[in-house]
């Protein structure tokens, strides 16, 4: 399946979650057996390119293309979580949305010291929950060697702003508007 294949089982949703917005919805394009498999196949060659021996998924989304992509490599996979989720002492990072803060975690021996991860969301936007996420990989003794995303909304800059903390950022596809 081409990116353009992958691009139409995207679903569009108009002023959501609020008017103006253009939610691109990625439940179509993991809902779709085929889609699923080639936009994870498309992934995982990236990955593999960029030499990953971790990968590490944000929730919740990323968890399911981050597992898919480390079963297809057979590599393992580092969940980075919400609050209260991991049942053991964690390394957290808070950082900045819209309207308050959020926190991150992660295992702290999840990550092998200077293991090469590969960081997978379903989505890049302003960029805050990658960057959050890059910075704890860190903590954990990782060296984030690439962002992966299904989808990039280029004009809310948050690729760019990996790109510009040298984390190279890669997406299969993108949309305008956001």
């Amino acid at each position: 399946m081409t990116v353009d294949d992958l691009k139409a089982l995207v679903r569009t949703i108009p002023d959501f979650p609020k008017p103006g917005i253009l939610f691109r919805d990625v439940t179509t394009l993991i809902g779709d057996g085929p889609g699923f498999a080639a936009a994870v196949g498309h992934m995982a060659d990236r990955a593999e390119a960029a030499g990953a021996q971790v990968i590490a998924g944000i929730e919740a989304r990323g968890f399911i293309f981050g597992a898919a992509i480390a079963v297809r490599l057979a590599l393992p996979f580092v969940p980075v979580r919400k609050p209260g989720k991991l049942p053991v002492p964690v390394l957290a990072i808070d950082y900045a949305l819209e309207y308050g803060t959020d926190t991150l975690e992660v295992d702290p021996g999840a990550v092998p010291d200077g293991a090469r991860v590969v960081l997978v969301d379903d989505l890049i936007a302003t960029g805050g929950t990658a960057m959050a996420a890059v910075e704890l990989l860190r903590r954990a003794g990782g060296t984030v060697v690439q962002s992966l995303f299904a989808i990039d909304l280029p004009e809310l800059g948050g690729a760019r702003r990996l790109r510009d903390a040298k984390v190279p950022a890669d997406a299969l596809m993108s949309f305008d508007g956001h």
